[in-house]
């Protein structure tokens, strides 16, 4: 025997044999859940999301998204699909196995060269502009962009004005008309009956200026607000930050939500042309069909031909209201107006 040989011998038992992979290939298709309960997406925070079982703030579960949909983006105001656990107990998670399409998208970039895009709100109806008359001083260059993002992303734009009793706001007002934008008084003294008729029922976005008053405005709207913000965004692993934008229910308005974004620093329009502000105006996007190739619907130097220049009455009114917009959409080398109503060279 030679040294280091085993005599013992082997049988089958004694092999081990690996299966191999299954020929079956594997299936593309995904689960229906059909079964999936319907909601509304509240708050995000860091991988959770807070989720209202068909948009009643009484029913608000924790979510994780599926593993299925990847990396699809899931923002405040999507409706969705989620499983499991919709109890809403303390510890409890579900899944969001869907996103249903949106009906209107608020989108933003970090400043006017930025290419990528920022999904601020889904599926709002409304955007409510937040505007000071007086300390800080209004800026129009914020609210024409935040009505070109509303007008391209599908919203109805509401300007709310505050401390009108600091200042009188008729020449601020006159330059928007035209634009068939309602204004309402929204400010610490005023009464805000007109306003919440116009949120009755209604997914509206908020939007305003530093110093402003929209704090005060949202607190007037949701009594004990800092306290249902915690409620809603404390979805399992963090707080309602100023980096997050937050939907909190109208109490006695049942489907009214007003949607809190103190996140959004700056308001870059990268992603939006003037024929996309131009086009959401019926009788403005037939006009400039007959505009050259490349018009930017300046008028006169820079667009000698534009057709907005042969309109007349409501209509010509309307399309020198929107080249208002437009000024402030393609100025060259301007940088993103901020919250605050400065610039920033970075947008941010």
């Amino acid at each position: 025997m030679s040294r280091g040989r085993s005599t013992r011998q082997y049988d089958e038992s004694d092999v081990r044999i690996r299966p191999g992979k299954s020929s079956r290939p594997r299936t593309k298709t995904r689960p229906v859940h059909a079964d999936a309960a319907s909601a509304m997406v509240v708050s995000v925070d860091r991988g959770r999301w807070g989720c209202a079982i068909d948009a009643d703030p009484a029913r608000i579960v924790v979510a994780m998204r599926a593993r299925e949909l990847g990396r699809t983006p899931i923002v405040v105001g999507d409706r969705v699909g989620v499983v499991g656990d919709v109890s809403g107990d303390k510890d409890t998670l579900a899944r969001i196995v869907r996103v249903d399409d949106r009906t209107s998208v608020l989108r933003r970039t970090a400043d006017d060269t930025d290419p990528y895009e920022r999904i601020v709100v889904a599926n709002a109806d409304q955007l409510l502009i937040v505007t000071a008359l007086a300390d800080p001083p209004p800026r129009t260059g914020f609210v024409e962009r935040a009505l070109a993002a509303a007008y391209v992303g599908g919203l109805k734009p509401v300007l709310a004005l505050t401390k009108s009793d600091l200042a009188d706001g008729t020449a601020f007002r006159a330059a928007f008309d035209g634009l068939d934008l309602r204004i309402v008084a929204a400010g610490r003294d005023d009464d805000l009956t007109q306003l919440r008729a116009l949120l009755e029922g209604k997914l509206t976005a908020l939007i305003g200026h530093s110093g402003v008053g929209k704090s005060t405005m949202v607190n007037r709207l949701v009594p004990q607000a800092d306290r249902a913000t915690g409620e809603v965004s404390g979805v399992g692993k963090g707080r309602h930050t100023s980096t997050q934008s937050v939907a909190l229910p109208i109490p006695d308005s049942p489907g009214t939500w007003v949607v809190d974004t103190p996140g959004i620093r700056s308001f870059g329009l990268a992603h939006i042309s003037p024929d996309d502000v131009v086009a959401a105006f019926t009788d403005l996007r037939e006009a400039i069909e007959d505009c050259p190739r490349g018009c930017s619907h300046l008028g006169p130097p820079a667009d000698p031909e534009c057709a907005l220049d042969q309109l007349d009455g409501a209509a010509a009114r309307r399309a020198m209201a929107v080249r208002n917009i437009l000024v402030a959409l393609t100025a060259e080398n301007r940088p993103a107006v901020t919250e605050e109503g400065n610039t920033s060279p970075d947008g941010a």
